[in-house]
């Protein structure tokens, strides 16, 4: 297979359309949970519709990286979309609050699983040398799903109702199912399950090999936690009253930029692209903090999704490019716990400090800024090698 023709073909293209698919299955819903829980009498428990979601996926992550490395890429995927399937089915029919809020938890299984071996099956069909431009085009239709599942959710409740919404969230995951299950597993040494492999070491959850990366994944996602909880809050109180206004603009400045930030990555490294990244980031962050009013706050998204679509490439492929083969699974898996890890950190600190206090808020953006700065030294400091 020649390089310039092993990205753009058959396969591939029914990855990324899976990646779209699955994405938009599960973030279809996150508009109208909160009013649904509020309907099912649990409003006090809204703050865990993310919250649970994320713990199962974090959770999750070491033993889909293990067992991605064990029995195939294909069956991860496909379990991971499965779990969308039962998920979205399950909602109409388990009624209660508490039936709710396990969902949540399970249906969180489905993103600890499949994200970890849709990655692996990348770098094992995509030459090395151009890894970084495949995981910005795959990321950029994952984004997509994420940008348009909210949207058409919200619509199909708007005309009909919610169990209808949840029935839709369950056959888009059923469209990415018959994707995946139509892809050759790449995996050439599989092993069959068996409930043993559950039963993993502490060497088998993090990968050494990719700490540098995972290190600053942490850093980097801390401050989309920060956004997460606060930017709502923050967006009505400089008067822009679309709350995802901000997420829009976030979402197609990350798109923008994605496809050719991983070409560049490719050609002068992970790390010099890490470092602009990085740059970016911290200045999107000072001027979020520092821009009291809904003008500035937009410029400060795009700046901010520029610097996410610069770095999510980079990352991936650099996590990628430290993985062993027979480790691949493991090594994504460390990353993406990073990446949970900064998310869950930097929404429960961020929310603890803010305390319905808005002039906490800019503060909380430049102690964001600051673990930026701390990555941009670490990279400069650390050692380099060909491959970064």
């Amino acid at each position: 297979m020649k390089p310039n023709d092993a990205i753009y073909n058959l396969r591939f293209g029914r990855l990324c359309l899976a990646s779209l698919l699955f994405s938009a299955s599960y973030n279809m819903l996150i508009p109208e949970l909160p009013s649904y829980l509020s309907s099912l009498g649990g409003s006090e428990f809204i703050g865990l519709i993310i919250a649970l979601f994320t713990l199962t996926a974090g959770l999750s992550r070491p033993f889909s990286g293990f067992l991605t490395d064990q029995i195939g890429r294909k069956p991860i995927m496909v379990f991971g979309a499965l779990i969308c399937i039962i998920s979205g089915f399950l909602y109409p029919i388990l009624g209660t609050v508490a039936g709710f809020l396990f969902l949540r938890l399970l249906h969180g299984f489905s993103t600890g699983f499949t994200p970890t071996a849709v990655a692996a099956y990348v770098a094992d069909i995509v030459p090395k040398t151009r890894w970084g431009e495949a995981f910005g085009i795959q990321g950029l239709f994952f984004t997509s799903g994420l940008a348009l599942g909210p949207a058409i959710g919200s619509s199909i409740k708007l005309f009909y109702s919610y169990q209808v919404l949840f029935v839709c969230s369950s056959l888009m995951a059923l469209l990415s199912l018959v994707l995946i299950y139509r892809l050759q597993e790449t995996l050439k040494k599989t092993h069959s399950f068996k409930w043993s492999m559950l039963m993993i070491s502490k060497n088998d959850i993090i990968s050494k090999a990719v700490l540098t990366p995972a290190l600053i994944t942490f850093l980097t996602y801390f401050s989309f936690g920060m956004i997460l909880t606060l930017i709502p809050d923050w967006s009505d109180y400089l008067g822009l009253k679309n709350k995802g206004t901000f997420f829009m603009v976030f979402t197609i400045a990350s798109l923008a930029i994605r496809f050719l930030s991983g070409k560049v990555s490719d050609k002068v490294g992970r790390r010099k692209v890490c470092i602009a990244g990085l740059l970016v980031l911290t200045i999107s962050l000072v001027m979020m903090g520092f821009f009291g009013t809904w003008h500035g706050l937009l410029i400060a998204a795009a700046f901010y999704g520029l610097s996410m679509g610069i770095l999510s490439p980079a990352l991936n492929a650099w996590t990628t490019d430290l993985s062993p083969v027979n480790g691949r699974g493991k090594g994504i898996s460390t990353m993406f716990i990073a990446l949970e890890a900064g998310i869950g950190l930097g929404a429960l600190l961020s929310g603890l400090y803010y305390r319905d206090v808005y002039q906490n808020i800019p503060l909380t953006m430049f102690a964001c800024a600051i673990l930026g700065v701390i990555g941009l030294f670490f990279l400069l400091l650390v050692r380099r090698t060909p491959r970064v």
